[in-house]
């Protein structure tokens, strides 16, 4: 089974989300819940396996049907891939726990949604290649689809159809970008195209040149990017909370495709082609983070503020991209991990929150007392003090590594004041909302339901992990660096995926 281990976090959400549906498990509730958590549980001790290899042994090759590359499908499990199939899958176990509670009595097949949606995202990260990314972009999508109007609605239906248009145009430039890409080079193999692009005439560059540039717009759109951010703080704001706390992953998945393909093809080694993206993502990144902040000032609820908290984590990450270091890598990856979680967890506190608050729910308006308003005010305090990046919690450790690897005196000036600026905004934000949620109370308690224990158990497996990343930060980043190493240097990124091609092209 070993040698199978890349491609289990990728086909064990898939064959447990279709055994959901056999009729002895589907006709029972409780059997549904038992065995996705079993499922999400078996994913983790796989990712941390399959993490505790790539780290040890190096990168991990899978060839499917035994084709090599760059000829066959192949997955790709280095320390970067595997890091995040890690954080999917405790995500996946957080949301699948929390919706236990009943979440998952208001539609059908949400489990089975959920590990499909799992295994999408896991796809992305593992794919060695640009076409096998498109279609685990369309198993996310779809996925996707049907978990945003799960529990139905006029809110989650509009906020749906929106969110499907706007993704099937994202798709259809990716396939543009896919078949320019394949005609200049004849292939979609990552590594191999990293070799190829070198070799290209001047006029053929031109057309690559697009290409990359048509991808930069296609995952700048997955991961919300300035102006491709629309869609989310609303997208995000009516899915029910588990799903908007696994869609804290989706954003990601864009953020990787961009340190992937703009590092490892069209890095420091693509020659005439080196580094095209980087003119557009420091502006992009600087109002990306504008606009979240300002999102987050404007916000009227506390699902809403988290979702523009999202886009202010967005533009962290790209500021990491723009300053294109190996140190500015491996920050990013830290501070990913980090808002990913803590983003996710605050989802499911203001799910708590609403239903204690009776119509005014999470609204940042006056109403009554919250049954378990001391639980709620600790499990929000830890949430903000994470979001916003103060210490002692693991957003300080990453936002400080990643000012730290700005080098010259202007990437200074730009991103510690963007990312600083934004980090206030944040902190004015939450302090409102949680001014408003717990202190300014009128009446009596207010008759809401009680907090179940598995909704708690999934946000304390969220909140629990920015203490231990700060707990464990020196193992921590050390994965985020190696993570960072593998995209930054060709002989891991390139030659140890394509030994045989390398040989015969003299090693370019």
């Amino acid at each position: 089974m070993s040698q199978h281990l890349v491609i289990l976090p990728f086909l064990l959400p898939i064959v447990a989300g279709l055994l959901l549906l056999l009729p002895p498990i589907q006709n029972s509730l409780q059997r549904q819940r038992i065995f996705a958590v079993i499922a999400a549980s078996v994913l983790i001790l796989i990712s941390a396996n399959l993490l505790h290899t790539a780290y040890s042994q190096g990168t991990q090759i899978y060839m499917l049907g035994d084709w090599s590359p760059p000829f066959g499908i192949v997955l790709v499990a280095d320390v970067l891939a595997s890091l995040l199939v890690l954080l999917t899958a405790i995500l996946g176990l957080a949301s699948i726990l929390f919706a236990t509670a009943g979440d998952d009595e208001t539609g059908m097949y949400y489990h089975t949604l959920i590990l499909l949606l799992v295994a999408g995202v896991n796809g992305a990260f593992l794919t060695g290649d640009l076409f096998n990314l498109f279609v685990c972009f369309e198993i996310l999508l779809i996925a996707s689809y049907a978990l945003l109007i799960h529990g139905g609605g006029k809110q989650k239906t509009q906020a749906s159809l929106h969110y499907v248009i706007l993704n099937l145009v994202g798709s259809s430039v990716f396939l543009f970008a896919l078949g320019i890409l394949y005609g200049m080079l004849g292939t979609l193999n990552i590594a191999d195209m990293a070799v190829k692009v070198n070799l290209l005439n001047h006029d053929d560059q031109l057309l690559v040149k697009v290409a990359g540039l048509l991808l930069l717009v296609v995952f700048g759109l997955k991961s919300a990017m300035l102006p491709l951010h629309f869609w989310l703080p609303r997208t995000y704001a009516v899915a029910s909370a588990p799903v908007a706390a696994m869609f804290a992953i989706m954003t990601k998945v864009g953020i990787y495709s961009i340190f992937r393909v703009h590092t490892v093809i069209f890095g420091d080694f693509a020659g005439e082609l080196a580094n095209i993206a980087q003119f557009w993502l420091w502006p992009i990144a600087i109002l990306t983070l504008f606009i979240g902040a300002i999102g987050s000032l404007a916000s009227s609820n506390l699902r809403m503020l988290t979702a523009n908290m999202i886009l202010i984590s967005v533009g962290t990450l790209l500021v990491g991209a723009a300053l294109g270091s190996e140190q500015s890598a491996g920050a990013a990856f830290y501070y990913l991990l980090h808002t990913t979680l803590v983003s996710a967890a605050m989802f499911l506190i203001a799910d708590m929150i609403t239903r204690q608050r009776g119509k005014a729910e999470d609204r940042f308006v006056p109403a009554r007392m919250m049954k378990q308003r001391d639980l709620l005010a600790g499990l929000f305090f830890v949430a903000a003090v994470a979001m916003v990046g103060m210490p002692p919690l693991s957003g300080f450790i990453g936002k400080a590594l990643m000012m730290q690897s700005a080098q010259t005196g202007a990437e200074m000036v730009w991103s510690w004041t963007a990312i600083l600026l934004a980090s206030l905004a944040a902190i004015v934000a939450l302090s409102r909302a949680g001014t408003t949620l717990f202190w300014r109370v009128t009446g009596s308690t207010a008759d809401g339901e009680d907090v179940k224990m598995p909704k708690l158990i999934a946000v304390a497996i969220l909140l629990l992990c920015s203490p231990l990343m700060v707990l464990f930060a020196g193992p921590v980043t050390a994965l985020t660096a190696e993570a960072a190493a593998a995209l930054y240097n060709p002989e891991l990124s390139v030659q140890a995926l394509l030994p045989q091609l390398l040989t015969l092209s003299g090693g370019q």
